[in-house]
């Protein structure tokens, strides 16, 4: 794992002992963050989210519980990736991958729904 630079605090062990549920809505928070500069037309503010994301999302990966769902976080992070690099932020694409992700587990939909 390499060195966290916007979670500097956060221990693998810390982020280990959070639910499936809690580390996907944690996840989801920064996606939502990106969501709200998106919608301001803040591009490098979303982008500092999706940045943050990246984080949490390769914590997740290394996750022991995770060892059967990698593609799924592999491929939302692939998404992560377009939404980055792109040169106009996309309000309604970041907002499908948000829902796809708490969709990925059930303890994270059902605390929205």
């Amino acid at each position: 794992m390499y060195r966290l630079k916007h979670h500097k605090t956060l221990k693998p062990e810390k982020w280990f002992a959070y639910s499936m549920g809690q580390q996907i809505m944690m996840t989801a928070n920064e996606m939502n963050r990106a969501q709200n500069w998106i919608a301001k037309q803040a591009g490098r503010e979303a982008d500092l989210c999706y940045e943050r994301a990246f984080e949490l999302i390769d914590l997740t990966i290394e996750d022991p519980k995770w060892k059967g769902r990698l593609r799924e976080l592999l491929r939302f992070r692939e998404v992560v990736g377009e939404l980055y690099t792109a040169e106009k932020k996309n309000g309604d694409v970041n907002r499908l991958a948000m829902d796809c992700l708490i969709k990925l587990n059930a303890e994270a939909y059902n605390m929205l729904h």
